[in-house]
């Protein structure tokens, strides 16, 4: 019984967020503009504008870390609903740089970027 509660409570979990993360459109913005070229000057530029959109951005990805690090979210999960924009964080420089930056928080998503 225990089991099949909390396989449920992840597949509501899993659902909502997929449904945030895809139905709003300032999310949209940044996943558009983070699925380009690791070189890419936008980014960079982006990053350091530090925009209620960036930072909102990450914060939903804080937020799966922090669902992932207390099971709420198991790593398939995770892997099958944003493992392709959990790249796509990773493959620039600037994004990096600004995730492992302690001053800015993060340390869910910092830890899973490790981990994944």
């Amino acid at each position: 019984m225990y089991r099949r509660n909390s396989q449920r409570e992840r597949a509501r979990w899993a659902e909502s967020l997929y449904s945030r993360f895809f139905e709003r459109s300032e999310l949209k913005a940044v996943r558009d503009l983070l699925d380009c070229d690791a070189t890419d000057p936008q980014v960079e530029q982006f990053v350091k504008a530090e925009s209620s959109n960036w930072t909102d951005y990450l914060n939903f990805f804080e937020f799966v870390a922090y669902l992932h690090k207390s099971r709420q979210l198991s790593d398939g999960d995770v892997k099958a609903l944003f493992g392709y924009y959990l790249g796509c964080l990773r493959q620039h420089p600037s994004v990096i740089t600004y995730i492992q930056n302690e001053s800015k928080g993060y340390e869910y998503l910092r830890e899973m970027l490790a981990a994944i």
